[in-house]
């Protein structure tokens, strides 16, 4: 038998000396954590450019990128179309901190788009969407306490960034040093896919809301079971409760009406990132316009952003929107399709598993696709970070960690999607024989 193929390594030379500039002035050398490559054991390469569905480093390596900015690139690096939109609104003016017709159209185009708006509101991050979600939702019913979905990420502000507590009967604990025991302790927490523990909070407290990502894509890509979301959306009602969606990642990129498109399920409020932004800082959140009039001006509710509805992310998030029709959706599942029908055998023939919904995927290092947090901690994660190191040097940039979904660009060719087969089979082929936990 022959020895498995053995992917080349790549130089890294000059992204090293960067990473240690880096660490003198940025702590940990990166600005936000997961891009430290350390859960799989690595350094980042830094990246000079980004071509269509290329990524090239500074020491000169192309990689096909199932990143994309982590969701926002649906239509791969600097696509003409929009980099052109982001050109001329730049030469109208960066900021203007006043309404403009721009966002208007935008906004227009988002509330016909997604089922669940009927008014929305910009501002320049999904963190910022969801934290202004959820004061919106308390200050709409008067409750305190929220219900938050474990290892559903919402963004790193203090309402949302907080570990389970040690049952269903206990309240949160801080995610991080400074976050105060007392805001965690108006969280409460669930498992994905459990809808008895959802009904029994429910049961128990006055809940302002439940936030959940439909399909999570913090945790890895795992699908809700069949009746989940629509448990949810029962439940919700039944107890006066608020249903957030928390779209940023599936927003525009599982179809144009998002995960509530997909699997026909009403929310109260949701929000949107990413996709919607084109690539530059915008994210929104809207729902039923009851709620939404409760934000100030109109009510008291307060809110308020000086970059919110940025002239040149606009011009960005409208003309990928523009791009977005029923075709490039056509193309998308076609491109998941055909990785899903290529790698599938090689992967369950490992031992492994893997999920995929539309254009978000992941392999996981275990023998059943995870249905939870707790079965995706169950992982060979020192398997995967042999694995993404491999994959990297065979030209694959996968997500640096076991809990982060991939996204496949609608601009994938023929060429790309097959030296993306042929990266990972090398990659699985160097891990083989690795003990995957169940």
């Amino acid at each position: 038998m022959s020895a498995p193929h053995q992917p080349a390594h790549l130089d890294h030379s000059r992204s090293r000396r960067l990473l240690e500039r880096a660490r003198e002035v940025i702590p940990g050398g990166v600005n936000s954590p997961v891009r430290a490559f350390a859960a799989v054991r690595g350094d980042p390469p830094f990246i000079a450019r980004g071509e269509g569905t290329s990524l090239i480093d500074e020491d000169g390596n192309d990689y096909v990128d199932l990143i994309g900015s982590w969701g926002p690139l649906i239509l791969g690096h600097a696509h003409p179309v929009v980099t052109e939109a982001i050109i001329e609104a730049a030469r109208r003016g960066s900021s203007f901190g006043a309404p403009t017709a721009a966002e208007v159209d935008f906004a227009e185009a988002l509330v016909e788009a997604h089922p669940v708006l009927e008014q929305v509101r910009l501002c320049s991050s999904g963190t910022e969407a969801t934290m202004h979600a959820i004061r919106l939702a308390r200050g709409f019913t008067g409750r305190d306490v929220i219900i938050k979905i474990d290892g559903c990420y919402h963004g790193a502000h203090d309402a949302l960034l907080v570990a389970a507590g040690s049952g269903v009967e206990t309240f949160a604990q801080p995610g991080s040093p400074g976050i105060p025991a007392a805001t965690a302790a108006l969280t409460l927490t669930a498992p994905f896919n459990d809808l008895p523990a959802i009904e029994k909070h429910l049961q128990r407290q006055r809940v302002a809301a439940v936030i959940v990502e439909p399909v999570a894509g913090n945790m890895g890509c795992i699908a809700p079971a069949p009746g989940y979301l629509e448990g949810l959306r029962r439940l919700t009602q039944e107890h006066g409760t608020l249903l957030i969606l928390d779209e940023v990642m599936t927003g525009f990129r599982l179809a144009r009406g998002g995960a509530a498109e997909r699997y026909g399920v009403d929310a109260d409020l949701v929000c949107l990132g990413k996709i919607v932004g084109g690539g530059l800082p915008l994210a929104a959140f809207g729902g039923r316009r009851e709620i939404m009039q409760r934000l100030s001006p109109e009510g008291p509710v307060y809110q308020a952003g000086t970059l919110s509805g940025n002239p040149l992310a606009v011009a960005a998030g409208r003309a990928t929107l523009a791009l977005l029709d029923e075709a490039l959706y056509a193309r998308l599942d076609a491109i998941g399709e055909a990785l899903d029908a290529a790698l599938r055998p090689d992967v369950e023939g490992r031992g492994l598993s893997m999920t995929r919904v539309g254009s978000m995927f992941t392999i996981f290092f275990r023998s059943s696709p995870p249905q939870n947090l707790d079965e995706v901690r169950e992982c060979d994660l020192d398997a995967f970070a042999r694995f993404h190191r491999a994959a990297l040097d065979a030209g694959v940039y996968l997500p640096p960690a076991q809990f982060e979904a991939a996204f496949l660009p609608a601009t994938l060719d023929d060429r790309a999607l097959q030296r993306v087969i042929d990266g990972i089979r090398a990659a699985l082929a160097v891990v083989d024989g690795a003990g995957q936990k169940d």
